[in-house]
């Protein structure tokens, strides 16, 4: 196989700064924001979400539809190379033609935006969107606006995707969902501050670096934290575990461990020696060692760190239905997979993705070749099984008064 083009060093840093809008399309807190959000939407949130369908569904939606040509696919800004490669290879390869926008900022107005002509079982004027686990992916599932995946046609991802990603407890089975990327919440440190190795939660509540911690505002983050600190499992939770960890966080703050509670800015803050330890995205930490040279280490605690996952999803009233789900599977091919987490540096959902960018940056030199090698090495671009099995997926809501509630607990501990 001939080498593909690759980024050079000011397009290597591809969407692992956080895209705009994604801490806000975690985040499940602000009462005001999803009554707001809700009261747009017109939904709200009691139904059970749907976990499967029956061969008899999964058939009904699929007859009699075939591929079109041509597909209109949303997702969000900094997400793949402006110059498209793989989607230049798709059209080669199977005639279809894509119309790509960027046009998701965040969750919440595009779950509003979308949702008076789903309702209405009408076209949203895209095919294919990616889609984060979250609250809106339950409105989305339960409110029956997800097209039903058809995985005899997804034979890449059968034969590709990492086991993490068939285990989704948002979309178990992946009935109505794939990966398109995924990233890690857990610990970065700067070892020469902390004069040791950083391992377990409990280090975010160690006196010794009274002062010197960072946790995050975000509302779910900084709930997860607290949930697997104390023994829980964040998606096995409830509102009796949530007031244990809210207790546990609001010690960690009382006792003075935590300098702030940070938005985007802990980065800033644990490079100028602000905090020496903090709660942290692995695309961040990944991104600042390679942009600046720091030597900041990001570990997934022995309790276990949190896993979020923008993933592929077709409308129910998709024009292009078909068209979309080659193209999912199409980026599940090993070639693509790795051309696209070249660029993008999120943890991919395809392990064999690993060698093909090995292979890749042989065929580079001098500084390109090493930052294409450390994208390979990465293990916040290649988890390993071990990092996976430790990986746990966000607190999930059947109804808004459960988020409500969940909210009222951990909010007071970040504004109070």
């Amino acid at each position: 196989m001939s080498p593909r083009t690759t980024p050079g060093p000011s397009l290597l840093r591809g969407a692992t700064t956080r895209r705009l809008g994604r801490r806000d399309a975690l985040r499940l807190g602000g009462l005001s924001a999803l009554a707001a959000g809700l009261a747009a939407c017109g939904v709200q949130g009691k139904g059970t979400p749907q976990a499967s369908v029956d061969a008899g569904t999964l058939a009904g939606f699929w007859h009699g539809k075939t591929r079109n040509g041509k597909l209109d696919f949303a997702n969000w800004p900094l997400y793949m190379d402006p110059e498209r490669p793989e989607l230049k290879r798709f059209t080669a390869k199977t005639g279809i033609q894509v119309n790509y926008q960027e046009v998701i900022q965040e969750m919440g107005p595009w779950f509003a935006k979308v949702q008076p002509q789903l309702s209405a079982k009408q076209p949203i004027g895209y095919d294919l969107m990616v889609i984060t686990n979250g609250i809106q992916f339950g409105q989305f599932r339960s409110a029956g606006f997800l097209a039903p995946l058809d995985h005899a046609q997804l034979p890449n991802f059968a034969r590709n995707a990492a086991a993490k990603y068939r285990e989704e407890s948002f979309d178990p089975g992946n009935v109505f969902s794939v990966p398109w990327a995924s990233g890690i919440t857990g610990i970065a440190y700067d070892p020469e501050k902390t004069g040791r190795e950083i391992t377990s939660l409990a280090d975010l509540w160690d006196p010794e670096f009274k002062g010197k911690v960072g946790m995050m505002s975000d509302v779910t983050e900084l709930a997860n934290f607290g949930l697997l600190a104390a023994g829980i499992k964040p998606a096995d939770s409830g509102e009796q575990d949530w007031r244990r960890a809210a207790a546990k966080l609001k010690k960690q703050k009382d006792a003075g461990i935590v300098r702030k509670y940070f938005e985007q800015d802990y980065v800033d803050a644990l490079g100028s020696g602000e905090v020496w330890i903090t709660q942290a995205w692995s695309g961040d930490i990944f991104q600042k060692n390679l942009s600046e040279g720091t030597n900041l280490k990001f570990v997934i605690p022995r309790e276990g760190g949190t896993i979020w996952t923008d993933n592929f999803a077709i409308p129910v009233t998709a024009a292009n239905p078909v068209d979309a789900l080659m193209l999912i599977d199409f980026f599940y091919e090993v070639e693509n997979a790795a051309s696209l987490a070249e660029y993008i540096n999120y943890a991919c959902p395809v392990p064999a993705a690993q060698a093909q960018i090995r292979e890749d940056a042989a065929a580079l030199s001098g500084s390109e070749r090493a930052d294409m090698e450390r994208v390979a090495g990465s293990p916040l671009v290649f988890p390993s099984e071990a990092d996976y099995a430790k990986l746990h997926y966000y607190v999930g809501f059947n109804t808004a008064e459960e988020q409500q509630t969940f909210s009222s607990i951990f909010e007071p501990i970040v504004l109070g």
